[in-house]
């Protein structure tokens, strides 16, 4: 959840003024790495749980692999950024679809309107579906 407030009024500024964009499909999330994996002079990024597993069961027995869990943004540095956010190459995109535009207008209002108990309801409501939480 964390570091989707950004996504979220982007999404919200596309959705309500350039709505066509999202239909035509010129809309996409880039998705920063969770962690940064080092393991002695190798580098690794892994974008969820399952993938940081998969690299330290994948290392030496004898390696001691240190990890860095980043929670936005914020925390990488923008060379870091540039290697695993935006290079073509590597980078990882979620493309973003109108699947139900009727709907998708009721959770931003819920979302990004003066009702905080709408928005208080949705994260309720939502709350069990989220991955990577760190409370």
């Amino acid at each position: 959840i964390d570091g989707y407030h950004i996504s979220t009024l982007l999404l919200t500024f596309f959705f309500r003024h350039m709505p066509d964009l999202i239909r035509q499909g010129h809309v996409y999330i880039a998705q920063p790495p969770l962690y940064r994996i080092e393991i002695g002079k190798e580098v690794h990024w892994a974008g969820t749980d399952e993938e940081k597993e998969r690299i330290v069961s994948g290392a030496r027995s004898n390696a001691n692999p240190t990890i860095s869990r980043f929670k936005g943004l914020g925390e990488m540095f923008p060379q870091q950024l540039k290697v695993t956010t935006l290079h073509p190459a590597t980078r990882r995109l979620l493309k973003v679809e109108l699947l139900d535009e009727l709907q998708t207008d009721r959770t931003f209002q819920d979302l990004m309107g003066k009702r905080t108990e709408a928005r208080y309801e949705f994260l309720m409501a939502n709350a069990g579906l989220a991955d990577n939480l760190d409370v």
